[in-house]
């Protein structure tokens, strides 16, 4: 099956790490005019830098703060301008944000709120700026990068990273039901564990021999995710491969 973008303009968040890394990478390769956006500016042309690419696409930096609406109209804006066009937005910003699991009791209101922000705010943002161009098209694709936390218990143990994860689902669903007249699909890819960004790395290495063996034996796969894995989900609902599938989450967990 060959899964192709050329011409196609994409916004992927979360760009300058792991599965946002990987996810732009991809698109590029195979022809898309890729914005790779990320509130880590410093890192941000380093990260994307990797012309030129086999299949002509190219890469350019966007630094954004998926949390600021005003932020991300204006990118928004400026890449309708440029190009004509929003075929496609990913939005796999957001993570744990660099907290730890702490009794519910503990959690401050900022860092709750933060999580919930970075994963659900700017997954509404993102979307609520690139529907008029999407509409006007009379098609688009949108996919968000939830994670199996938001289909179980997390891992992490931070209510706040599970509940917005299970948001993120929800709010699919709904944008689902409301863009599928206008042509416009929205879709969830929800990663397993994985070992991507400090924050999960600083996880992993909090648990001792035993704890990881167990981790790895709950898989049935016998390994961690890769950001490959999360990308080719990506490519898929992205492509025109799955033009009547929307509204749906798909689980890459290396298990049923």
């Amino acid at each position: 099956m060959e899964i192709g973008f050329k011409d196609k303009t994409v916004l992927v968040t979360g760009a300058v790490r792991g599965i946002g890394r990987t996810i732009a990478h991809a698109l590029a390769e195979r022809g898309a005019r890729v914005f790779a956006a990320d509130i880590l500016s410093d890192e941000l042309h380093a990260a994307t830098k990797a012309e030129p690419f086999k299949g002509g696409g190219i890469i350019s930096a966007l630094p954004l703060d998926v949390t600021d609406s005003g932020a991300v109209d204006a990118a928004l804006a400026k890449i309708v301008a440029e190009t004509g066009s929003i075929d496609i937005l990913v939005h796999a910003a957001g993570g744990v944000r660099g907290l730890a699991a702490q009794p519910i009791e503990d959690v401050s209101d900022a860092d709750w709120q933060v999580i919930f922000q970075a994963n659900v705010t700017g997954a509404f943002n993102l979307v609520r700026a690139a529907t008029p161009a999407m509409k006007q098209a009379g098609k688009g694709r949108v996919v968000i990068i939830s994670s199996r936390a938001g289909l179980g218990v997390s891992l992490t143990g931070i209510q706040s990273y599970a509940m917005s994860k299970a948001g993120q689902i929800g709010l699919v669903r709904q944008l689902a039901h409301e863009l599928g007249p206008f042509g416009i699909t929205v879709n969830s890819v929800a990663p397993g564990f994985m070992r991507t960004s400090p924050d999960y790395e600083r996880q992993w290495q909090s648990y001792d021999e035993a704890k990881q063996k167990a981790v790895m034996d709950r898989i049935a796969m016998r390994r961690p995710g890769r950001p490959e894995d999360i990308a080719h989900a990506v490519l898929f609902f992205a492509s025109d491969f799955a033009d009547w599938i929307t509204g749906q989450t798909l689980a890459v967990t290396g298990s049923p």
